[in-house]
Parts: C-alpha cells; structure tokens; sequence
C-alpha cells in the first residue's frame, strides 16, 4: 500500500506501547486544557464546554419556537377565535418558522458537530477552537436579541420566506422586514463559520488510521452537511443583502417596472430553503445510524451504501429547489425535471431507512428511551416522506400548494427526521456529558407524549387542507368543518408540549454537566467518543483499525488512557491535536491550538450588533460596532502562526513529526478554500440573477461601455493575480521577510485600480442602479468586489504588520500564502465580472 504522505504505514506496528510512561504527563495534560473559572469560562474554548452551550441555545431557541407554535395552535382551536389580533398573528407565524429553521435546526445540528465530532474522531478539539466559540457566541447574541424584536411589534411579518412584493418598502415600510433580513445576517455567519470548522475537521484531525472507510457516518453526515451549507447558505445570503439593498437604496431587483422580478427571490431562497431541509435532516440521520447498532447490539448493515446515500442526498437536492415554484407558471420542461428530481430525491433517504430496518431486524433490540425515539422517528419520518411524492406530482401540488397539507408535510418530515433523533441523542449521549444518565422511566412518558401529541397535531392538518383551509391565516368561518379537526390540532400541540415539559423536568433532576467524571458508556456502544475522556479529550490519541473500535478491542480504553497511544503527554507545552491526511489519516503534524480569549467573545458580540444597529437604522454606532468587530477578529488572529519551541516533536513510541508545514497540508489552507467557496458561491448566484434578470427585460438595457474600458480593467486584475501568485514564493527566500507582504500589497492596490477603473467605466457610460434592474446587479456585483477588496486590504496591512514584529519569517509563510489564496481569487474573481457584464448578453 503507497502512503499518502511518505508516512511510513509499518510504524503503527509500535501501538500500544507497553513502557510505563513517566510521572507528571497526565497532569501537564490537564493544565494546559484547564477551563477558566467563574466569569473568565464565557473565554472558554474548549468543545466540551462550546458543544454543551451550542446544544443549550438551540434547545432554548426551540422552546421559545414551540411557545409561539402554541399560541398559533389556541387562535385556531375555534373559528372567529381573538386570542391573537391578525397584524400580531402575522408576527407569531413568522418568528416561529424563522427561528425553527434558523435559530434551532441548523444550529442544533452544528451544535452536536462541535459537541460530538473531536470525541467521535479521537481529536482533542476542532481546529480552529475559537471558530467554533465566536460562532456560537454570535448566534446567541444575535438570537436573542433578534427574538426580543417580538416584544415590541417589530417582529418580521412577511412569513419564514419573506417573498417579495410582501416585503418590499411599498408592502412593508416598517422596520419589522429589516429585522429579518439584517438579523438573520449573523446566523447565517455562524452557520458558515461552523461549517468551516467541520470540513476541516472531519478531513484533518482523524485519529491516525481512520480511513475515509472507517469513518463515522456522523461524520460522514456532518461532512455533506457542512458542504451544502457552504453551496446553499450563499443563496439566501445574496437574497437577503439585494432585498435589503432594494428596501434602503431603491435598487430595483424586485421591482418589474424596472425590470426586476419577484420570482428572483424565490429562486434565490429555495436553491438555500429546499435544500436546508437535507441540511436538517442529514445529521439527524448521522445520529441514527450511530445509535441503532448499539440498539440493535450488531454493526450497521449497508455502510457503504449508507454513504453513498448521503452524499447523493446532498448532491440531488439542489436540483430540487423549484419544487416550491410549481404555482408560479414555470414551463412544462422545468417544471417535469423538478418534479422528477423531487422523487428521485427520495430514493436515497429510503436507502438509509432500509438499513435502519434490516440492522434493527437483525439485531438483538434492546427498548430503551433512545430505541424508542428512533424507531419512533422511522415511522413519523416515512409518513412525511410519502406526501413528500405526493406533493412531489405537479397536478397534485397544485391543488394542495399553500394549503394545510404542505403544513403537515413539513412537520412531519422535520419532526421524524430531526425532532425525534435528536430527543434520542439526548438520551444517547447525555451519559458523555453529565454525572447521571437522563431517566428511563420519564424518558418513557417523554416519547409516548410526544408521539401521541405529534399525529394529533398534525395528521388532522392533512385533512383540513384537502378540504381547502388556506395556510398563514388568523382565523376561519364556521360551517366549513374544519372546526373538529383544527381543535384536535390543537389539542395534540399541547400533548406534545406536554412531553417536552416532561423532558426538561427530566433535565432538572438528573442532568449535572461534567468533562471528567461523566456517567459513560451506559449503552454498551462502539465507537470513540466513549473513551475515557477529560477537557483534553482522549489521554492519548488511538490507531483506528475498525469502524467500532471499542467492541473490536475491548482494552482499547485502558491502553488509551494509560497513554500507550499517539501523543500521550503535551509534546509542545502548547494545547495540540495531530493533523492526519484527508483519505487514510496517516500523521502529517503537531498543530498547536489557541486556548481560552476574550477577542472572539467581544467580535462575536459586536458582530452581532453591527447587524442589529443597522437594523433600527443606527448607522453610525453599528458602523462603530462593526470596525470593533474586525478590530476584535484581528487581535484574535493576531496569536495565530506563531513560532513553535520546537521544529519536530515526539508524538509516540518515537515517532516524530513537525510542528509546522505549508500548502496544501496545513488545516488553514483548507479553511482558506472552503471560505473561497462560499465566496465562489455568492458570485455565481449574482451572476445567475444578472442573467435571470437580463430575460426578463432585456429592452431596458443599455450597452456596455467601450472595450478598451474592458481590456484596462482584465490587464489590472491579470497583473493583480501575477503578483499575489508570486507573493508566497517570494516570502519564502533568504531575507524575504519584507518581499512578500509588498508583493502583496501591490497585489492588492493593483486589483483596486482596476476595480476603480471598471466602476468609473459604469459611471461613464450613465448607468445608475436605481434606474434598472441592470444597474442594480451591475453595481450589485461592484459592491461584492469591492467588499472582498476591503478585506484584501486589510489582509495585507496586516501582513505587514506581522512582518514588522518579526512574526512573518520566511520558514514560516502560511499566513503569506493564505492570504495569497484570498488576492488571487478576489482578482479572477473581478476579472470574471468584468468579462460577464460587458459580453453577455452585450448590447440589449
């Protein structure tokens, strides 16, 4: 077998070692990772402590959705009910599927990723610990804040999807659509941040011998999960920021008198919205097919097929999106390939539930909380799947599209194939986490409340919408007979409240958080994350030869935590976890990681209030909020790529491995591409809307400035790029430490002339973006370069302010070629823009 690496496969014969290992590691270990106390633990970083906040904001979130659920549920128990006033009715419907979708499903999932995957994958932590701190600290922040907006009446009322015209400045001239559209701006920065952090996680930090084949599949999961956030969250990114823009500016995007239109938005939201369903449902899935072998007592059947679903579910549904647009006149040929592509969709999700059945079949189930949660969740989520076919048929979807069905059909999807999994991880992995295992006895009550509750609530919703009740109203006349039905609704919404009420008394009484003396492995399952554990994670890291090492090696947890594996003490005096390579996790380095910090708390919070300022329309302090947030992010990265006390160092049965590479190896190079990606994303929906845009009014379009306007522009990008190419191999030469920062900030200066010189072309020519909806995405474009040209800048100012403190050598040039990563794409980036605006589709 060739290496991936040049690492030498034969050394991981020398695992376990069988010499005592010297006194004092264990407690080195320890002192290194110590959380903060008292105040100083909002500075924590650690992902035990992180995970656990990260899954307690989601749950609250989702308490607080709930709340409005049921209030939802009490105005429509009867007809002509006046529990809720229609304008404040609007409000609750629209709060509650936003923070459904963006303050409690997403984020939850992401939450269990940080909590899960560093355990999972026998790695001491993610690596980038305060990435994952400053996520979450922004999401709650930002959350709660956003949440508060329903206290004053200024709550978004345009529904969870905000369709133009309804929320345009004619429709909605309040602040109530702002508040959705800037406040969501910073869970969508959270989500993104998180999913930065996974991919490299999952790809970088495997414990040796963990095969891409070995792999968790909720690790597997979390991977398709982090890279559809990366593909899809740049949709409704780009959405939100050009309704915004249309609402402050009067950029007509949406307007179909300047040659904008609202069908715009749908497509930018459901390429995000229909696929965010996967984005949920997919780690709910990892989750399952992690418990169900320890329920059934035997491996899961179907491993490869199981994997090669998820990446098939990820991959399909993104041709998915118009399925929610088959009302809206699409032609016949779309329409038919998005129908076809929302059955075929369902094919892979039905590869997973067949392995579920056929490991539970073959197994020796045992009926515990978490067995009946997920056998629970096969049943509700197969019922939400079979109207999903149903609506998936065009004739069909058009008699019951915006009716009571759809409503029932979306809960029973996410309830079965989020809500239920997660209620059994609960169960599953509070023992990792706290002193004493939830109660089997309640837990019991738990599922039967909420399963009961949940077909009341929601089968009836079936019903009422064939018989023609509307979604999104208030109220309803009587004698229609959906009277019986809405008050069964009703009465099942509260059952299932019930349930969960119950679940939090079962929280209170036995839930005591812990990172050392945590109540274990009380189901008897097989994988890592069931290893002895301490703030450091495992004691040792562990040479993976199996997908279920635990069952496989019953001594695996002594040896691991008598430190007889990789990197059994702190090798650097730093905090450290080894960085493995993306296919057969063989040992590349020791990557030294960032302990416990106020800086990303403090960018986390003004993060959040620069959005939320903007909101109110508070300029200027959110302007001063939002440099503070940079400022705090600076300082952050300031502590990053610093010199190590040593170039190599031991890691085990004396092996040893650097503590420094560059390129494609290192973890930041990979978090540099994976932000490059979200970047590539939201310029390619700005040019789908250019395009969209184009045919729907190409008479209101004027020609293009001259091309010699053009060839200026191409050559001053074309320079840019050369130079910001040649930045990071001039940083590494002898006496180099000044050469590449000043390639790179001449790099920078010349992408900015030639961006000055592109917009001044615009200007010329007498385009205005307020006049059409060609000189709203033309200048939509300039602004999105012209904001990653922003961060160029300040990328090269801080390069050299690196270099001036002697932190920027040329042995050490990651910063250097990260960076140079960044420039290089702003440039083609430009270039591209120029190249699409002036030759497609030319003159109109």
């Amino acid at each position: 077998m060739t290496s991936e690496t040049g690492f030498d496969p034969r050394l991981f014969e020398r695992f376990p070692t069988r010499e005592p290992r010297p006194d004092g590691e264990l407690e080195d270990l320890e002192r290194v990772w110590r959380a903060p106390r008292g105040w100083a633990r909002l500075t924590v970083v650690n992902n035990n402590y992180v995970g656990a906040y990260y899954v307690a904001a989601a749950f609250l979130f989702f308490l607080l959705a709930g709340v409005l659920a049921l209030l939802m549920r009490t105005q429509l128990a009867l007809p002509l009910n006046g529990v809720l006033p229609q304008a404040t009715y609007n409000q609750v419907f629209t709060m509650h599927g936003t923070v459904m979708m963006f303050l409690f499903a997403v984020p939850a999932m992401e939450a269990l990723g940080v909590m899960l995957l560093p355990q999972m994958l026998a790695a001491r932590d993610l690596p980038f610990p305060r990435l994952s701190a400053y996520a979450f600290w922004a999401y709650l922040v930002g959350g709660l804040c956003f949440f508060a907006s329903i206290f004053f009446g200024l709550a978004p009322d345009g529904g969870w999807f905000m369709y133009p015209p309804l929320t345009s400045k004619t429709f909605s001239p309040g602040v109530n659509a702002d508040f959705w559209l800037l406040g969501i701006g910073f869970i969508e920065i959270s989500a993104i941040a998180g999913a930065v952090e996974i991919v490299v996680g999952v790809l970088k930090t495997r414990a040796p011998g963990m095969t891409l084949d070995k792999m968790p599949i909720f690790a597997w999961a979390m991977l398709v999960f982090a890279a559809m956030i990366i593909i899809g969250f740049p949709a409704v990114i780009l959405g939100t920021l050009l309704l915004e823009l249309e609402r402050a500016l009067g950029w007509p995007f949406f307007d179909p008198l300047l040659g904008g239109d609202p069908l715009l938005w749908q497509h930018l939201f459901w390429f995000f919205g229909h696929p965010e369903v996967y984005i949920i449902f997919l780690p709910a899935a990892g989750l399952m097919s992690m418990m169900i072998p320890t329920i059934a007592r035997t491996p899961l059947i179907g491993y490869r097929l199981v994997v090669l679903a998820l990446l098939a579910t990820g991959f399909i549904s993104f041709g998915v999106w118009a399925h929610h647009m088959f009302a809206t006149g699409m032609p016949t040929l779309s329409v038919s390939f998005f129908s076809a592509a929302s059955m075929a969709v369902s094919v892979p999700a039905g590869v997973q539930v067949f392995s579920w059945i056929v490991t539970l079949a073959g197994g020796r189930v045992r009926w515990t909380t978490p067995a009946l949660f997920v056998v629970g969740s096969v049943i509700i989520f197969v019922m939400g799947g079979l109207t999903g076919v149903m609506v998936a048929m065009v004739p069909f979807d058009w008699q019951a599209h915006d009716t009571y069905f759809i409503v029932a059909h979306l809960h029973y999807v996410l309830i079965g194939g989020m809500v239920f999994p997660l209620f059994a991880a609960f169960y599953y992995w509070t023992p990792m986490v706290s002193r004493r295992a939830l109660s089997e006895r309640l837990g019991r009550w738990v599922f039967g409340l909420m399963f009961a509750g949940m077909h009341l609530a929601f089968l009836p919703m079936h019903l009422t919408g064939l018989m023609g009740m509307p979604r999104r109203v208030y109220t309803y006349l009587p004698g229609r007979g959906w009277e019986l039905p809405n008050l069964i609704s009703t009465v099942g919404a509260f059952i299932l409240a019930a349930g969960v009420l119950l679940f939090l008394i079962d929280l209170l009484r036995n839930f005591r958080f812990t990172a050392d003396d945590e109540a274990g492995n009380v189901y008897g399952a097989g994988t890592l994350e069931w290893l002895p554990t301490g703030l450091y994670s495992t004691r040792s890291i562990p040479r993976v030869t199996s997908r279920y090492p635990l069952w496989d090696d019953p001594n695996l947890s002594r040896d691991v935590e008598e430190g007889r594996y990789f990197l059994p003490r702190t090798a650097t005096g730093l905090r450290e976890t080894i960085i493995t390579s993306p296919l057969r996790a063989e040992p590349q380095y020791v990557q030294s990681m960032p302990g416990p910090s106020a800086w990303h708390v403090l960018a986390a919070v003004f993060t959040a209030g620069f959005f939320l300022l903007l909101t109110v329309q508070a300029y200027w302090p959110g302007a001063i909020s939002g440099v503070l947030a940079v400022g705090c992010v600076l300082r952050w990265l300031w502590e990053t790529d610093r010199p190590m006390p040593a170039e190599e160092v031991d890691i085990g049965a004396g092996i040893r491995a650097p503590t420094y590479v560059t390129g494609p190896g290192s973890h930041g190079w990979w978090a540099m591409i994976v932000l490059l990606t979200v970047a590539g994303m939201i310029f390619l929906m700005a040019a789908f809307s250019y395009v969209f845009l184009w045919s729907r009014r190409p008479d209101l379009w004027i020609d293009p400035p001259a091309l010699p306007w053009l060839g200026a522009v191409v050559v001053a990008y074309g320079v840019s790029g050369a130079l910001a190419f040649a930045a990071p191999r001039a940083g590494r030469r002898p006496h180099g430490r000044w050469t590449g920062p000043t390639l790179m900030t001449l790099a920078t200066l010349s992408a900015l002339a030639a961006w000055g010189a592109d917009l001044l072309s615009w200007t010329d020519a007498g385009l205005s973006p307020s006049a059409s909806s060609q000189g709203a995405t033309v200048f939509a474009l300039l602004s999105w370069q012209g904001l990653l040209l922003a961060v160029a800048l300040l990328m090269a100012g801080f390069l050299a302010a690196r270099a001036l403190r002697g932190l920027l050598r040329p042995e050490r040039p990651a910063s250097l070629e990260v960076v140079g990563l960044f420039v290089v794409f702003t440039a083609a980036q430009g270039m591209l823009g120029a190249l699409l605006v002036r030759l497609f589709p030319g003159a109109g």
